[in-house]
């Protein structure tokens, strides 16, 4: 393990290349259905896909939509001319013997991230985006001496997105992913499943101990914003130590092995491999019009940051704003709340998706994406003093898992508070008499004991007297 005060000497420098599956129906040149997750191998595949002789590739408008939706994203407009190369190696999972991708003019240049870190702002400029079709799947079962090749993603379409060299610590790397993630997810471009690995991250780490930048690793395929932290860490630490020891670092491709929590390496990357590109003589230049751009761009939904600058106005603690973020679907019903009824009930009601929606199937947490009429309703119990704030949580889950109408999941489980005054003041007095030294207490300016009287009357209601009405009441019998 690196000290602290070794690490100080060098600078880190980290970049990030992410693959982005994109949300379309169908591959990026062939009619084939783009979603293989649960498709026996080789079932989903076409004369195309195979690179059968002949086969011409036709490009999916539907990708070029959400190319320029990603551009946008990323706050830059996309390439109005780009182009298709072919990228050629060898492999078994990729049977035309090459790869359809943008090398020479991608259709993104330029753009960033911006997200927070610790109270300060990074912004992660990024190189370039471009689509290209993705390769077959290999796998190597244990203890057998051969291969099997899955042809199900050959041809599914990616954008990938190449960061600048402008992160420079393991938190940084965690922080741009999760945001990139966000970006993605909230323009509609890909469903990012992690588990499914509609996202994919190559992570670049160097170090330096002079503003030269240092030799560097890239470990590959990484699909979880944790694994990014964490593989960044420990290539810090290994290359420093290396270092240390006058050792020299080599280029090469690592992998991350989760159980050990380490990367492992992979082949050597001494120099950058002939490819051969050369442009693609079966797809002709993508141009993009002008009337493409401004429909798309006047139809992009609200952005993470749009909603953090609406949230700011509600006085969220940043931790329940990013969390709340995390699912666009509660950010949205969070929105709508507040700009049709209000900041109380939208404060209320962020609060419960965050601190109560982990007890409701995911399935289930759909149910109110776009209907608010339910948890408004809820929440303007417990503003009239309906319900209590416990009695609140437990109608939400019922509400999000089974649905229903607020008010009468409160009859039927008896929640609903007592407010009459009259009922709720022979409680006390119940109460007062049953203990008398907390009454002489509060007498004698000891308030803490209130608490303890509230809770004893509360207990006798069975919990549906109204504790503001409580205290009022115990303070009035006590004066007189």
């Amino acid at each position: 393990m690196v000290s602290p005060e070794t690490r100080k000497k060098y600078t880190v420098t980290i970049g990030l290349e992410t693959h982005v599956q994109l949300k379309t129906k169908t591959k990026l040149f062939s009619a084939v259905d783009n979603d293989a997750r649960e498709a026996p191998p080789n079932t989903l595949i076409s004369h195309i896909d195979l690179g059968m002789p002949g086969a011409l590739p036709v490009l999916n408008q539907g990708a070029v939509d959400l190319a320029i939706k990603a551009a946008f994203a990323l706050g830059t407009p996309p390439q109005k001319l780009s182009t298709f190369d072919r990228k050629h190696y060898f492999y078994p999972d990729l049977p035309n013997g090459y790869q359809i991708t943008q090398f020479y003019n991608p259709i993104i240049k330029d753009g960033a991230v911006t997200f927070w870190l610790d109270g300060q702002e990074h912004r992660v400029r990024i190189h370039e985006a471009h689509l290209e079709a993705d390769a077959g799947k290999s796998t190597h079962p244990t203890g057998k001496d051969y291969s099997l090749v899955d042809l199900n993603r050959a041809g599914t379409p990616l954008l990938e997105i190449v960061s600048e060299p402008d992160i420079h610590s393991p938190a940084e790397a965690k922080a741009y992913a999760r945001e990139l993630y966000l970006l993605v997810r909230y323009a509609g471009i890909s469903e990012a499943s992690l588990y499914y690995g509609n996202m994919r991250f190559d992570v670049n780490v160097s170090v330096s101990t002079t503003d030269q930048l240092g030799t560097r690793s890239e470990t590959k395929n990484l699909n979880s914003f944790k694994s990014v932290e964490k593989a960044a860490e420990y290539e810090i630490d290994r290359q420093i130590e290396l270092l240390e020891k006058g050792e020299k670092i080599v280029q090469e491709t690592r992998g991350w092995d989760e159980a050990k929590q380490k990367t492992i390496s992979q082949r050597g990357k001494e120099e950058a491999h002939d490819y051969r590109y050369m442009p693609d003589p079966d797809l002709p230049p993508l141009e993009l019009t002008d009337a493409m751009l401004e429909q798309t761009k006047n139809s992009m939904p609200l952005m993470p940051h749009d909603y953090r600058e609406v949230f700011k106005q509600l006085g969220l603690d940043e931790a329940v704003t990013e969390s709340l973020i995390d699912t666009s679907q509660h950010a949205a019903v969070v929105k709508e709340v507040f700009d049709q009824h209000g900041p109380a009930h939208a404060k209320r009601i962020a609060n419960w998706f965050v601190n109560v929606i982990t007890d409701i199937a995911e399935e289930a947490q759909q149910r109110y994406k776009s209907d608010t009429s339910a948890v408004v309703q809820l929440s303007q119990m417990v503003e009239d003093k309906k319900l209590s704030s416990t009695a609140a949580k437990d109608i939400w889950i019922e509400l999000f898992n089974n649905g229903g109408d607020p008010e009468k999941i409160a009859q039927a489980k008896n929640l609903l508070q007592v407010s009459d005054k009259d009922e709720i003041a022979k409680i006390v007095q119940q109460v007062l008499s049953e203990n008398p030294q907390a009454a002489q207490d509060i007498k004698e300016g000891q308030m803490k004991a209130i608490g303890f009287l509230v809770g004893q009357v509360m207990k006798a209601s069975q919990g549906k007297a109204n504790p503001g009405l409580a205290q009022e009441l115990i303070k009035k019998q006590l004066e007189s």
